[in-house]
């Protein structure tokens, strides 16, 4: 493919020979001659000298430079849509395997790819182009919008609706019951707390390998359209996630916790439940969220703070072992506290 068609395709500027032949896309300090290369990063900037690719997509002009580049305002983004074009994702083709098992009373849309070992319980709607890898148990009741990837060994609980162009990976399960128990001091016993609500996935949501969302207790658990989650994530009943999050692995948010629209929560972000954290807010990896966050910004530490103060409190911690031993030295001064 010619770089001027890939320019475009993904809405980027030509600097240099539009003809250049491209047949793939590489890192910059392996790229060979036929091959793109990219510069987000500028630590990278130091391979360009040496770099044998044909062309170089980046977010501006770079003088120095002899190939031809593309120039981006978001070059990750067109570095995304790079990859899209030279590697597209190769699904099976569609049709019901010999081993999968489809209960009465489901409908299947067109075009669906169904895979061995796949169970798919009563009620359950499916709309078309929506693939499910083997091993992956759906319950009844549920929906399922066009367009949706459900890798190997994934399971859906009764009543979970899932929008369009969504992709759940391996392992993840969705439904399961949220960790609701009364302790009766009476009986000396502990009684489980029946959850009863579902979830709703809206479109555009991906959820990575072996997470799990239970269910609401009487509601619906809901993660907003566009919203990504990574893997190893535990999401509470109740939970309420907004518009274009993202969830990093290991973070974990307890129930009935309300989580506004463009939100990112680092690795290993704990949260408390039954608070509200407000939109267009950034959380620093392992702080955790013990009280609601409503103005936007970016927070770290724990409890989470906003940034600046907690980066001033981190600066005081550090040196207290040099402000320990000025209080020894001082202390041995003599009986009054004075230095002699």
């Amino acid at each position: 493919m010619k770089l001027g068609e890939i320019a475009e395709l993904i809405g980027c500027q030509i600097l240099g020979d539009e003809n250049v032949e491209i047949t793939g896309v590489s890192e910059i300090h392996r790229a060979e001659e036929g091959e793109i290369t990219f510069l987000t990063n500028p630590k990278y900037r130091k391979f360009l000298k040496e770099t044998k690719a044909s062309a170089v997509l980046t977010g501006a002009p770079l003088k120095e430079l002899k190939i031809p580049q593309l120039i981006c305002e978001e070059p990750y983004v067109a570095f995304a849509k790079l990859l899209e074009i030279f590697y597209p994702e190769e699904l099976p083709e569609p049709g019901i395997c010999l081993n999968a098992r489809i209960e009465e009373g489901v409908e299947l849309g067109e075009d669906c790819y169904v895979g061995n070992g796949v169970h798919i319980s009563k009620g359950t709607k499916i709309g078309n182009n929506v693939y499910i890898f083997p091993g992956t148990y759906i319950g009844r009741n549920c929906v399922i919008g066009d367009n949706t990837v459900i890798f190997s060994n994934v399971s859906i609980y009764d009543r979970v609706k899932i929008g369009k162009f969504v992709r759940i990976h391996s392992g993840a399960v969705i439904g399961s019951d949220g960790f609701g128990y009364a302790f009766s001091k009476k009986e000396m016993k502990i009684h489980k707390i029946p959850q009863v609500g579902g979830v709703v996935i809206e479109d555009f949501v991906e959820i990575g390998a072996n997470t799990t969302i239970d269910r609401g207790t009487l509601g619906n658990t809901v993660i907003g359209e566009g919203t990504k989650i990574d893997n190893l994530v535990q999401i509470g009943h109740n939970v309420k996630i907004g518009k274009y999050c993202f969830i990093v692995s290991q973070v974990g948010i307890s129930g009935s916790t309300k989580i506004g629209d463009f939100v990112t929560l680092a690795g290993k972000v704990g949260v408390a439940g039954h608070i509200e954290i407000g939109s267009n807010i950034t959380v620093a990896a392992k702080s955790g969220i013990t009280k609601s966050l409503k103005e936007p910004g970016t927070y770290a530490g724990f409890p989470a703070r906003p940034y600046r103060e907690w980066r001033k409190i981190q600066a005081l911690i550090d040196r207290l072992p040099e402000i320990y031993e000025k209080i020894k030295k001082f202390l041995r001064g003599g009986e009054n506290g004075i230095p002699r």
